[in-house]
């Protein structure tokens, strides 16, 4: 893959993340002040729990992100950190951050 193309990717997929953890980060809707602890039927509290795992899922994401920023500068990026084989661009274009190419994630169980 070229490289243009594939800053070009990266930069696209950081602003998706970075805007998607902005909406999961904000003021938690549960606090001290609006519930006793243990009420029941307390939708905010679930929610706070499914933003805060989300959230976490996308500090996962932009580190992925940021370790491909690096392949790239180093120029290692789009070949599998497990074999050195080249990720095909096809996988690259659906997933910009890969790492290994599809059978070997299989094989890790990813």
């Amino acid at each position: 893959m070229e490289p243009e193309r594939a800053r070009d990717l990266l930069a696209r997929e950081r602003a998706r993340i970075e805007q998607a953890l902005h909406l999961h980060t904000g003021e938690p809707l549960e606090s001290d002040a609006n519930v006793e602890p243990g009420d029941e039927d307390d939708e905010d509290l679930y929610q706070d729990e499914l933003d805060e795992g989300r959230a976490e899922e996308l500090r996962q994401e932009l580190a992925a992100v940021e370790r491909a920023e690096r392949r790239l500068r180093d120029g290692t990026y789009g070949i599998s950190i497990v074999s050195g084989e080249p990720i095909p661009d096809a996988r690259l274009e659906a997933r910009p951050t890969a790492e290994m190419t599809v059978e070997e994630q299989q094989r890790a169980g990813q």
